[in-house]
């Protein structure tokens, strides 16, 4: 996923944050998180300009255009997909970054800067400029094929080469002959040089660059995608095929690989066409449009829950199933702040609501695919039985966090974080979640097998005999190295375990739906005396312990049932207790309250919980918490159910919120008291919620029941 430059009303074309071949790769281009020597690939007119962004229809394809009064120059940016049916599909992943420039109008002057910074800016590297031996003869459009020259880039670990494309789509127009030039930024930190290109572009030219991993650099085995059936090794000779362009000889492709006059090419090093690039763009459109075409959400606010769906799908890592949280790493919870986390992990909790999301949309291939993830993890469990709270994408353990001292952090926000040190966590409502998950896989996709069903057995095992332990629950954060005292000073107040209600209620979540998938399936449940007992003493623990009678509230934990915490809104969105229970009623009344009043929401906006009061260790300030805000749009809408008045307050809550979402309907995870998106981006775990929030909102308008 890519992530690009967001200045108050002003959106340009720089790729920002990107890391490949993978989510949790290291980053080439990071000047989101040190505007120096972080690595950028910028493509920006060189006078003034208004700007105008937007994803194309139903697809994650975005298109940018550039305005002044001589001229529009419109950016399309996109990473191929194949237009075959997206479950089967076994051709070759290209992975590509294709930038397509064109004039529709008038002039424009486009100034292309790539300048990668390798291993999170930590490796040097060569820039050499050569021939490009990937554009046959046909595509020199009467320029001297010395002209038609490549970047390429060599690090110690990856290789990228820059190539283009061009092109006139009007009659009398000449194509475009874009000449590349070395770019020294060496003064600014950088390793290596870059490559720049300035041109000025009239009306009907068309400029393609395709940045991509040069053939030849180690791949991990997973760039052929097969989700349903998981890795695949990638064939060189597999032959491109039809669908990936009319080749410009009139040839057609075939086995070995693809041949234009005379010379072949391997399918995963195609010829660089015009006809190749249109197919690209083409067959990604496609993709996305059949893909989103899928969902059978027919409910308000259509266009945000489609854009959230389409932004969940590219949070799934398909070689595994695996959902990675957010593609982007380190971005601060507060402006200068220190909260400053690597999400590019497969947290338990924030895939199990993705795919419950998902499910929700009628996107049961992708749940099925998270469960064969789950199930490997399953199999692999620590040796108590227990599970951790995160995994990389590939299914591994291994999380180490490093503090990259050398990047200066977004607007100077530190430290720049990468891995996680809190995978080894006690966070025992992830069972809560995972149990949830595979209930609703049961109900909306593949039926469980009984070796799966003994591992689910064993799991609510470990959840009965674990329920009197305190954990560090949902909000916990990362475990700061032990570099400096601050760091030391911290991980005492943040190891501190309490009974947390959320986990808790989670753990209650996890009995209760290995029961219930017990009784539907007829399942053989030995220990279902003990299950049933545990759940009903749970319950009553609760609310005896987490209930303050002063505040008539839930707290946030059985030592700290004073303090307020936006988590416990779960409750009626996981049938713990019904929203119209008064206990209940109560907690919502007073976690709507302004924080001046002992409440969490500001300006329709929900806090997690007072950090000044519940310290977690980490010090500082952070904005309000979208997940939050719309757990409280979902309970207000069950509490709506049976008190109508609560309705409008819950439309309002969300209508609210999506003006909060960016220019291009993407969440963040958090949102500052200026309305500022803070945290990663974009946030599954918001989307997540946005979209059952919208979902449950609709079906009351609709009156349909509380279930």
């Amino acid at each position: 996923m890519l992530v690009y430059t967001r200045r108050t009303t002003i959106y340009t074309t720089t790729v920002e944050s990107y890391c490949v071949p993978d989510f949790d790769s290291p980053s080439i281009f990071a000047r989101i998180l040190d505007k120096d020597k972080g690595g950028h690939f910028s493509i920006t007119p060189t006078v003034p300009f208004r700007t105008k962004q937007n994803y194309l229809p139903s697809s994650n394809v975005l298109q940018t255009k550039f305005m002044n009064e001589k001229g529009v120059v419109s950016i399309t940016d996109f990473l191929p997909r194949q237009a075959r049916h997206f479950y089967t599909s076994t051709k070759p992943m290209l992975h590509w970054l294709i930038r397509r420039v064109e004039v529709i109008r008038g002039s424009m002057p486009v100034r292309m800067e790539c300048a990668p910074a390798f291993n999170y800016a930590r490796d040097s590297h060569q820039t050499s400029i050569i021939p490009d031996d990937s554009v046959p003869p046909t595509e020199y459009l009467g320029h001297a094929a010395n002209d038609h020259m490549k970047a390429f880039f060599e690090s110690k670990g990856l290789n990228l080469d820059l190539r283009y494309t061009i092109e006139s789509v009007l009659e009398n127009v000449d194509a475009p002959n874009p000449k590349l030039s070395l770019l020294d930024l060496s003064s600014k930190g950088h390793l290596g040089p870059g490559v720049c290109s300035e041109m000025t572009l009239t009306e009907g030219q068309c400029i393609t660059w395709v940045l991509r991993i040069a053939p030849g650099t180690a791949i991990t085995p997973d760039d052929v995608r097969t989700p349903v059936t998981g890795v695949s090794t990638p064939d060189p000779n597999r032959e491109l095929g039809d669908d990936y362009g009319k080749l410009s000889s009139g040839a057609k492709a075939s086995i070995p690989g693809q041949k234009i006059l005379g010379k072949v090419r391997p399918g995963n090093d195609p010829f660089l066409t015009k006809e190749l690039v249109h197919t690209l763009l083409f067959s990604t459109n496609k993709y996305w449009n059949d893909w989103i075409r899928n969902s059978t959400y027919a409910g308000s606010w259509k266009e945000a829950v489609n854009r959230s769906a389409l932004a969940l799908k590219l949070l799934i890592y398909e070689p595994t199933g695996a959902v990675v949280a957010s593609p982007t790493f380190s971005l601060p919870e507060y402006i200068g702040g220190g909260r400053n986390w690597d999400y590019r992990a497969s947290w338990i909790r924030d895939s199990s609501f993705t795919l419950y999301a998902l499910i929700r949309l009628g996107f049961t291939h992708e749940a099925n695919a998270y469960m064969e993830f789950i199930f490997e993890r399953l199999r692999d469990k620590n040796p108590d039985g227990s599970l951790q709270i995160m995994y990389t994408i590939h299914g591994g353990k291994d999380l180490e966090e490093i503090e990259l001292t050398h990047l200066d952090g977004h607007k100077g926000s530190k430290p720049v974080r990468i891995g996680n040190g809190a995978a080894d966590h006690l966070q025992l409502d992830i069972y809560g979640e995972l149990m949830d998950c595979i209930y609703l896989g049961q109900k909306f996709g593949k039926p469980l097998a009984y070796d799966d069903w003994i591992l689910v057995r064993e799991l609510v095992d470990y959840v009965v005999q674990h329920l009197k332990e305190p954990d560090l629950s949902i909000w916990s954060v990362l475990k700061l190295p032990h570099s400096t005292k601050a760091s030391y000073d911290y991980r005492e107040v943040r190891n501190k375990k309490r009974h947390f209600t959320y986990s808790k209620i989670m753990l209650w979540v996890a009995i209760d739906r290995g029961l219930r998938l017990a009784d539907k399936r007829s399942l053989p449940c030995p220990h279902r005396n003990q299950w049933l007992a545990a759940r009903d003493e749970l319950y009553e623990e609760i609310m005896t312990k987490a209930w303050n009678k002063e505040l008539q509230a839930f707290g946030q934990s059985y030592e700290e049932n004073d303090v307020m915490d936006s988590a416990v809104l779960i409750m009626p969105l996981v049938f713990f207790i019904q929203a119209s229970d008064p206990r209940f009623m109560n907690t919502l009344k007073r976690i709507l309250r302004t924080p001046e009043r002992g409440g969490l929401t500001a300006n329709n906006l929900v806090f997690r919980y007072d950090v000044n009061k519940a310290s977690d260790g980490v010090g500082g300030e952070e904005g309000t918490f979208c997940l939050c805000t719309l757990w409280c749009v979902e309970a207000l809408t069950r509490a709506g159910v049976f008190d109508k008045t609560l309705v409008p307050r819950a439309v309002s809550m969300f209508e609210d919120f999506l003006m909060y979402l960016n220019h291009v309907g993407l969440c963040t995870e958090e949102i500052s008291d200026a309305g500022e998106g803070l945290g990663n981006a974009v946030q599954g775990f918001t989307h997540v919620t946005l979209i059952s929030a919208a979902y449950n909102l609709s079906k009351t308008l609709q009156g349909g029941d509380k279930n």
